[in-house]
């Protein structure tokens, strides 16, 4: 992985992430690594969600959930590996409160297969003074968009929702056009997946995991590079070298002021191959923890420690749906906090309560659920 100079103006990649949403259940066994938690006391406290994914706070407790949608009836593009993408404005936000759930904001743009095998939207929601920030998931060329129409313009892009209105603050999609920060580099081109937000002052910290990137919104929509992630040669299945991509899936700011960057990784998806990156101003970007499998959330708890959120333990070339949520301790080692019951999780927050919270069975319209966790 390489730091960039900021500049102005300009890979989830899309394979990843239809990896991602065609894994099938099966079981899988805990990574050696990890001591084992106690027992942990698991309850839902929302569900009937579609295709859920990140999770934020407000200040009074309120906790957010991005719902990716269900696609809708068109426009239709072609995505990844070939297939058709529709757009329809499933895209939402439930909001979860002792009252129990609901919709602050809906409308917001999904993109589907016609069997939401597949759906791309909503990524991730983080509250601000302003309102809600919310990522818009595209998984391609955003040279496709036009294909779309005017509907399509909100796709790759980073929205503000303010009561039940949103608009666009940011176009991801055109700065990937424009800049592509991770030229040159094997196997990579055109390609957008604005995935996890991060506020940060008046704008806001934006992971693209199909440009291979981290970048820096500011007030006004002006875009930056804070770091982009190398492309790594390695053995394929066939046994020869295929590159292989970061995939930045998430990001979180440690108690120690620096940020902290979670891979999913790319084809072929090595089990263990993934890392979680320390990015601190003046240093050259290191790997903090590393042999985790298919990263797609993190976050740190109040005591300071670093949830990691995998969500296909077994590997997504395992076809296995089963993820498993671990604690980086302070001192290094590792727990094991869940596994059961964690089916393609796609999001976790550390709540003021203690406990954890997870987005569960975030891969599918209509029986997507969050979980709080106790540990």
């Amino acid at each position: 992985m390489r730091a960039a100079r900021e500049r102005p103006a300009g890979r989830l990649t899309s394979a990843a992430l239809a990896a991602v949403l065609a894994v099938a259940a099966s079981a899988f066994p805990a990574a050696a690594a990890d001591q084992a938690a106690d027992q942990a006391a698991v309850t839902v406290i929302a569900s009937g969600l579609d295709n859920p994914r990140g999770l934020g706070f407000g200040p009074d407790g309120t906790l957010y959930v991005a719902e990716a949608g269900r696609g809708g009836p068109g426009p239709c593009i072609t995505g990844a590996q070939n297939q058709t993408f529709c757009l329809g404005p499933s895209g939402a936000v439930t909001a979860v409160a002792r009252g129990g759930q609901r919709r602050v904001v809906t409308g917001l743009p999904s993109l589907g297969t016609p069997d939401l095998s597949e759906v791309l939207g909503a990524h991730d929601v983080a509250v601000t003074r302003g309102g809600l920030l919310v990522p818009i998931g595209l998984g391609t060329d955003p040279a496709r968009r036009a294909q779309l129409g005017p509907d399509g313009a909100a796709v790759a892009t980073l929205v503000k929702a303010s009561g039940a209105r949103w608009r666009t603050v940011a176009d991801l999609g055109a700065y990937e056009s424009a800049s592509d920060p991770d030229q040159g580099q094997p196997g990579t081109g055109p390609d957008s997946q604005p995935y996890a937000v991060l506020p940060e002052g008046a704008g806001a910290l934006v992971v693209d995991a199909g440009a291979n990137d981290v970048l820096r919104v500011r007030p006004g929509g002006r875009i930056s590079t804070v770091a982009v992630f190398d492309v790594r040669m390695v053995p394929g299945p066939g046994g020869a070298d295929i590159p292989m991509h970061p995939v930045p899936t998430s990001v979180a700011r440690g108690p120690d002021g620096a940020l902290y960057v979670g891979q999913l990784t790319g084809f072929p998806f090595p089990v263990g191959g993934a890392s979680v990156w320390r990015l601190a101003p003046g240093k050259a970007p290191a790997v903090y923890a590393s042999g985790f499998t298919n990263i797609v959330d993190i976050a740190f708890d109040r005591r300071g420690r670093l949830l990691v959120l995998e969500i296909a333990a077994g590997g997504l070339l395992s076809g296995d749906p089963a993820g498993a949520l671990h604690r980086v301790e302070r001192d290094g080692t590792r727990t094991l906090v869940a596994r059961d019951g964690l089916f393609t999780p796609t999001g976790v927050a550390a709540g003021p309560d203690g406990a954890y919270y997870v987005s569960n069975r975030g891969t599918l319209a209509g029986s997507g659920e969050v979980l709080r966790i106790r540990s």
